[in-house]
């Protein structure tokens, strides 16, 4: 390979730059305004190109060509290219360097002027009426629809049927009791309630009626349509649907005799099919930036073209031939894994390294990258604002810039060649993708590099697998049972290094969130790379980052501030749910309450170092209560469940009481009365007095009631009992007065003054989630407390919080907003 085919063609990349940017603001924008801006465009684009490059810099003096051209500083191999890199042939640009900068503004330009036109266009027909005017009135309407994707689960209450999310595409409507309809061409949601929206395809036509409702904006999504009832099929979906549906499904049945996280993550690494995924794990596969291997992606592309090159490489087929199958294969995996944008998009992306082998050029990959990049927004602008294009992207442009050049460079100092490829292709894509990540997160993860090391080897065979079990269940279910088992291993070791990179302690660090804080992580990136440029710099850089982490990761480690030094009970930020934590040391520790999903308290215990539950007290059966149970039981040794004798809801004590069974721990229906100590920890029952009925809501109002004493700190924890229960508790109890008091049904208007009055707490913990439906909590209740003396602080505004007993008296930490 010669210089030339090495270095890298960057000209496209400014066209690329342009039309994604300004797609991505154009979507933001209503269609005049995001017109005008590429009018715009496109006018300055004309004059920069109509001027001579000493016009436009005002002055005529000539710019030596000896300092642009092929053997110059920025022509030479290995630099910004050979032949044709950025500009003519042999130079920056057309006269001089100058003239390199013009036709990379120009380039810019022509980009924003074709994304902000194209967005434009695109978004003056989703305002369209009729459908604007429905929507805003949010009419009763019946239409005609065809599916675009799979229809995706949403959360709901245990025990209830989900809310399926269907993205379709609206082609007719009538409002209600209309004479005639109207044809329309848009993109919509529908959501739906039922068994039957769970097996509608890509592809389906079906009529529904249902209410518009307004779409949240920033995207090409017309409106929403909440659905009264089942779907009603008007076709089927194509054959090449129809079969990725049975595929698919054989995948799952084959996977379901597996283990729940390797059977649930196993389709997801193979065809983006994460319904069964626990949602434990896809917490510590977003901490360790191992997110993407659960969704298709232009890796998953890569490993079935790789592995069909290399069997056709076995049986000595030509190039042609190889390429020819090879695409078809592409196009089957394609179809497998549904041709929604976010899989074309990953197909699109794999397709380059076919590009690169087709023409023996690898250097044509840059600028395919490119030129997709432009295509696919122009295509369908919503891309632009989708973070999975932009991870996509970022990691393939990340492998064709860095990756190369950062193995050589290893090799060159000594690293063994394997080892240089390994360590430098997730280092490349976790440089390149790290500042969407810090927008999005809110943070930077300090273990994504090696975690996605540890991981690769496991990627590629557990894909490869997958691949084979979908393809052989229709035939032979048996084989496919046995292949998803082997696959299964490679699963198992991903859900491994998942969950003890997420247990790293400061494996992550706050960072600002938002595009500021992605815009500031990525001018830091390129201040870095192109300080390493220069051997001096590089060698101070080097000293100071090795400083840098020898000398603060340890202070970090041992004193990051959470759980505090002394700590008597933690408030978990569970959203809108309860998740309380009694210390006993040693990584023990009582729980009281689960909060409504699995993920967020299994993160609140894990951070807090417990792995040992001798007690798991369940308040009531309700959703927000219980619903995260499996999280608690993950990774830890649970040996007792206690729970309120109230029954009720059934789907919730069935969740609770299998669980349980699941893992063989025994449940205790406990009474006022029932007492638990342990070290400097007591827990004691004082509620429900007795069984209360016919009250506002009975399951609230027969709420375990636990009074904990922990280092001689009184801690009062209600459950969701109302004014009902603790009428019955201040008639029941005599000394009700305590310390810390968890603040009963997140804060509702439900409370008895009387009660609050006599236990006189000195610090309130609300358990509660931002912006929820309930108006929780109830602020003049949170002021009244206020005035009477009490610290009162909230989960939904300062995150985790935890009580500390001090030589001085009680405190309060607040790890931070959720």
């Amino acid at each position: 390979m010669t210089a030339q085919d090495s270095a890298l063609d960057l000209r496209l990349g400014g066209v690329a730059a342009g039309t994604w940017l300004a797609g991505l603001a154009a979507l933001h924008l209503s269609a005049r305004p995001a017109l005008l801006v590429g009018g715009l465009a496109a006018l300055l684009a004309a004059l920069t190109c109509a001027h001579s490059p000493a016009r436009w810099f005002g002055t005529r003096r000539p710019v030596r060509a000896g300092r642009s051209a092929g053997a110059g500083r920025l022509g030479g191999a290995g630099r910004l290219g050979g032949a044709g890199r950025l500009g003519g042939a042999g130079r920056l640009g057309g006269a001089g360097g100058f003239g390199g900068l013009r036709w990379i503004v120009a380039g810019v330009l022509l980009g924003v002027a074709c994304g902000a036109i194209v967005t434009a266009a695109r978004i003056a027909v989703r305002d369209a009426e009729p459908l604007a005017g429905l929507t805003r009135e949010r009419a009763a309407v019946t239409a005609r629809l065809t599916v675009r994707d799979d229809p995706r689960p949403l959360s709901a209450a245990t025990g209830r049927a989900p809310t399926w999310l269907v993205p379709a595409r609206l082609t007719w409507i009538a409002p209600e009791d209309a004479a005639s309809g109207h044809r329309v061409d848009v993109r919509v949601l529908m959501l739906g309630t039922g068994d039957r929206w769970r097996g509608l395809l890509p592809g389906q036509r079906v009529e529904a009626a249902g209410r518009l409702m307004p779409a949240r904006g920033g995207d090409l999504t017309a409106a929403v349509l909440a659905v009264d009832a089942d779907p009603e099929p008007r076709g089927t979906a194509s054959w090449a649907q129809r079969a990725a549906g049975t595929l698919r499904a054989g995948l799952q049945r084959a996977c379901a005799a597996l283990p729940d996280e390797p059977g649930g993550l196993l389709p997801g690494l193979v065809v983006g099919d994460t319904s069964r995924l626990d949602p434990a794990v896809e917490e510590d596969f977003r901490t360790t930036g191992m997110t993407h291997l659960c969704a298709v992606s232009g890796a998953n592309i890569a490993i079935v073209i790789g592995c069909v090159l290399f069997l056709l490489r076995r049986c000595r087929a030509g190039p042609g031939l190889s390429v020819a199958l090879a695409a078809a294969a592409l196009v089957g995996f394609v179809i497998l894994a549904r041709p929604s944008p976010s899989v074309v998009r990953a197909g699109v992306m794999g397709a380059i390294a076919l590009i690169a082998l087709a023409t023996s050029r690898p250097r044509s990959a840059v600028p395919a990258l490119a030129t997709t990049v432009v295509v696919l927004v122009v295509a369908d602008p919503e891309l632009a604002g989708d973070a999975g294009f932009a991870l996509s992207v970022l990691a393939t442009g990340g492998l064709l810039v860095f990756a190369g050049r950062w193995r050589d460079g290893l090799r060159r100092a000594g690293v063994p060649a394997g080892l240089a490829e390994a360590l430098a292709v997730p280092a490349a894509a976790q440089v390149a993708c790290g500042p969407v990540i810090a927008g999005l997160s809110g943070s930077v993860s300090l273990v994504a590099v090696p975690a996605n090391l540890l991981a690769a080897p496991a990627v590629a065979p557990a894909t490869v697998l997958g691949v084979i079990t979908a393809v052989v269940s229709p035939l032979w279910p048996d084989a496919a049972e046995l292949t998803a088992w082997a696959g299964g291993w490679p699963a198992r070791w991903l859900v491994l290094v998942a969950r003890i990179g997420a247990r790293v302690p400061s494996g992550t660090v706050p960072w600002p969130a938002g595009a500021g804080g992605g815009l500031l992580l990525a001018a830091l990136t390129v201040a870095l790379l192109l300080a390493f440029r220069r051997p001096p710099v590089r060698r101070v850089v080097a000293v100071i980052t090795a400083a840098v982490v020898l000398g603060a990761l340890p202070v970090r480690l041992v004193a990051s501030g959470w759980p505090p030094a002394g700590w008597v009970v933690a408030g978990c930020a569970v959203g809108q749910g309860d998740a309380t934590v009694l210390p006993l040391g040693d990584g023990q520790a009582v729980v009281v309450d689960a909060g409504p999903e699995p993920a967020p308290v299994d993160r609140c215990l894990r951070d807090l170092g417990i792995h040992r539950v001798p007690v798991l007290a369940v308040s009531h059966f309700h959703q927000d209560h219980v619903g995260g149970v499996t999280g608690v039981f993950r990774g830890r040794r649970v040996d007792a469940v206690v729970t309120t004798a109230w029954p009720e809801p059934a789907a919730g004590y069935e969740l609770v009481h299998a669980e349980a069974a699941r893992h063989g721990t025994p449940v205790l229906a406990a009474a006022a009365g029932w007492r638990w100590t342990a070290r400097d920890l007591t827990v004691e029952v004082i509620g429900p007095p007795e069984e209360l009925r016919g009250t506002r809501s009975d399951p609230n109002n027969n709420s375990l009631v636990l009074h904990a004493t922990v280092a001689g700190v009184r801690i009062l924890l209600m459950g969701d009992a109302e004014n009902e229960e603790q009428d019955a508790l201040l008639r029941a109890v005599a000394a009700l007065r305590t310390d810390v008091l968890k603040l009963a049904h997140h804060g509702s208007s439900f409370q008895s003054l009387e009660f609050l009055a006599a236990v006189d707490p000195a610090v309130v913990l609300v358990s509660v989630g931002a912006d929820n439906d309930y108006g929780h909590p109830n602020l003049p209740l949170l002021a009244r407390l206020g005035r009477d003396g009490a610290r009162v602080l909230r989960t939904d505004e300062q995150g985790d919080l935890a009580a500390v007993r001090t030589s001085d008296g009680l405190a309060v930490v607040a790890r931070g907003a959720p």
